[in-house]
Parts: structure tokens; C-alpha cells; sequence
């Protein structure tokens, strides 16, 4: 069993970056649908990296959509405040990324650069947990509340540490093509 795992590695590369590709494209789509715009609201207007996306990056708490929820005023002011459009585009970024990464198993060049930006990408993702306060479980009576307590929103985002490490692999598997020629084959 040990001996099948090690031969069959460079082929668990290509089920990561296969993933890698499916989580990419069902989320990045998801971003196309008013509720997923909704919820990264938070993240994006409390993000030095990001709220210049938005118009009014401060006001968010006002206009908050629960998941799923449809308010006409608060979709209003969303669309006012460029929330749709970014989301639009940021999904259009994240499901081309997954497309990257997917032709990573024929081209070596497309794969490093897809491993490294999926390595960029995480690390804005995971920065979400500095910048974003809904990131921990607010303070509503409980005794568990604050850092280290995460809520719904950094459960979500703590587990781009995985995407993390995946576009390191990745991007070291093409990088080592570089370096030795493509992985050999094994059957």
C-alpha cells in the first residue's frame, strides 16, 4: 500500500489541481448570485486591500443582508455601492483562476503561475481574519466571544489555509518541471 501511494503522487497532483479547479468554479460562480455578493460584503468593505472597491465601504453595517435574505432597499444601496459589480468580477477572476489551475496539468508555465496566484489569493483571503470583525463571535452575552472564537464568516475564511498550501504544491510541482523535465509517468 505504501509503495502504490508513492507511485501514484504525481497523479494525487492532478486530483488537486482538479480540486482545486471545482472549488474555484463553484465559488467564483456562486459570486454571480445577489446572496454571495451579500455575504462577502464584510470582508471586502473592511479590507485595506479591498474597500476601494466599493463607494461607501463604511455604511455596509446599515444594508446588511442575512444569507438569502431580500431586501429591495438594501439590494438598492448594494447596487449604488458597486457590491454586484465586484462580485461579479471577483467571481469572474476566482473561476478563471480555477481554469488555470485545472490547465496546470498540461502546461507547466500556466500551472506557476496559477499555484502562485492561488497562493496571493489566500493570503488576502486569510488577512480577512485581522481586518474583518465579523471574523469572531461577537460579544452577545456568552463567555466565548472575540479572538479565538470564530464566527460562520471565519470558519469560512480559515480554511483557505488549505488553499494555501495547495497552490504551494502546485506551484512547486510545476516549478520542479522546470528544474528536472516533466514528471515521469507511472502506470
Amino acid at each position: 500500500m505504501i509503495t502504490l501511494l508513492a507511485r501514484l503522487q504525481p497523479k494525487f497532483i492532478y486530483v488537486l489541481r482538479i480540486a482545486v479547479f471545482i472549488v474555484m468554479g463553484w465559488i467564483g460562480g456562486l459570486k454571480a448570485f445577489q446572496y454571495e455578493a451579500d455575504g462577502i460584503v464584510p470582508f471586502v468593505a473592511n479590507s485595506p486591500l479591498m474597500s476601494f472597491f466599493y463607494d461607501h465601504p463604511d455604511q455596509y453595517q446599515e444594508h446588511k443582508n442575512k444569507e438569502g435574505e431580500h431586501v429591495p432597499a438594501n439590494i438598492e444601496w448594494h447596487l449604488g455601492n458597486g457590491t454586484y459589480t465586484f462580485s461579479y468580477f471577483l467571481g469572474a477572476f476566482i473561476v478563471f483562476l480555477g481554469f488555470l489551475n485545472l490547465l496546470g496539468i498540461w502546461f507547466k508555465e500556466v500551472g506557476l503561475i496559477a499555484g502562485l496566484l492561488t497562493v496571493g489569493m489566500s493570503l488576502v483571503t486569510l488577512s480577512f481574519l485581522i481586518t474583518t470583525p465579523e471574523a469572531y463571535v461577537p460579544n452577545l452575552g456568552g463567555e466565548n466571544f472575540g479572538f479565538p472564537y470564530l464566527s460562520g464568516a471565519g470558519r469560512l475564511v480559515i480554511k483557505d489555509v488549505i488553499m494555501l498550501g495547495a497552490g504551494l504544491v502546485l506551484a512547486s510541482e510545476s516549478a520542479a518541471q522546470f528544474v528536472s523535465g516533466p514528471t515521469p509517468k507511472t502506470y
